[in-house]
């Protein structure tokens, strides 16, 4: 089942960066130009339109499908079904207290003069 949500995540993914790309920066759309001949589906305003709506549709798939993977990957790897925030701290062993270190009660060998 992953595995399918993560093929329909890319193929939403690629199709959504297509329709953002073939958009024109102005709202016009499809940068063809004036398409009289083929009615108002392809016009200016249609063509604007069509995009708006279906870059409106492939973004809520993609966040839909992003929470969904988010969901099924909470665990992680280890299958542990935790959260990673939720994790309490790691433990470290409490350092055994060392005797003090031998105090040096002669003076180092003077260095001796040429």
């Amino acid at each position: 089942m992953t595995t399918a949500l993560l093929i329909l995540h890319f193929c939403v993914t690629i199709a959504l960066i297509g329709v953002v790309l073939i958009q024109r920066s102005e709202g016009g759309g499809l940068g063809i130009g004036n398409s009289q001949g083929m009615g108002a589906f392809m016009s200016g305003r249609g063509t604007a339109n069509l995009l708006t709506r279906t870059t409106a549709v492939l973004a809520g798939l993609f966040m839909l499908l992003s929470l969904l993977l988010a969901m099924l990957y909470k665990g992680g790897v280890t299958g542990a079904g935790h959260d990673i925030l939720a994790q309490p701290p790691v433990e470290t062993a409490p350092v055994a207290a060392s005797a003090p270190p031998a105090v040096q009660t002669q003076a180092p060998p003077a260095a001796s003069k040429p």
